[in-house]
């Protein structure tokens, strides 16, 4: 029997993605989450053998949701469901530790496959997009270039652009109306995807991006 923990938070899309599952006799269905932190939650309570989930889930971002369970529930496979084929969602998500990444257009088929695919520890990636291509850049990653910038979220984009200017995270938090802690949060996710160790790398990134002026 393969345990499946869903998370989605629009709920008609769940509520498909349950059909295509409940016709396996063999998959079981152990937990649904709404947002990222319940999807850490229920996979830390449930240990499923695969995490379907969302990549633009709200609260958690579904690559730190992948990052969190790869370190916190190893044995669980997490398969990214997402309406982005570009290859910088698909790449850092696999960095990020996923199984999978299947788009939300595919067939039933696909879906079933992805979770026996992951479940069974190898890797699997909708058939459109270019697995031998991506496959090469996991394993030989300075062959390629790839612009995480383009995997920030919305509100992390704002954090960077705040915090190049030299915002305390108590002036972002006010100024995005959050908590700091959640603008702390956000600064820690952004300088991990963009691999800055400084106040100094950020803001040499956001003048090579035109974020902000030299």
């Amino acid at each position: 029997m393969i345990t499946i923990a869903l998370a989605e938070d629009h709920h008609v899309v769940r509520q498909g993605f349950k059909l295509v599952l409940s016709a396996e006799q063999d998959f079981k269905l152990v937990g649904e989450a709404a947002d990222g932190l319940e999807a850490v939650k229920l996979v830390e309570e449930k240990k499923p053998n695969v995490l379907l989930l969302d990549l633009m889930i709200p609260r958690l971002h579904g690559l730190e949701v992948t990052r969190q369970v790869r370190k916190e529930q190893p044995d669980t496979r997490v398969i990214i469901l997402s309406m982005h084929a570009d290859e910088p969602y698909v790449m850092e998500a696999l960095r990020n530790g996923a199984s999978g990444y299947v788009l939300k257009d595919c067939t039933a088929a696909d879906l079933v496959q992805a979770v026996r695919t992951a479940a069974a520890g190898r890797r699997y990636l909708s058939p459109i997009l270019a697995e031998r291509a991506l496959t090469g850049y996991v394993e030989h990653p300075g062959e390629s270039e790839l612009d995480v910038y383009e995997t920030l979220t919305n509100r992390e984009r704002l954090v960077l652009h705040q915090a190049a200017e030299g915002k305390t995270s108590a002036e972002i938090a006010a100024a995005l109306f959050i908590s700091p802690r959640t603008a702390e949060t956000h600064r820690a996710n952004l300088m991990r995807k963009l691999g800055l160790r400084s106040q100094t790398d950020l803001v040499r990134f956001a003048i090579r991006r035109k974020i902000i002026s030299a």
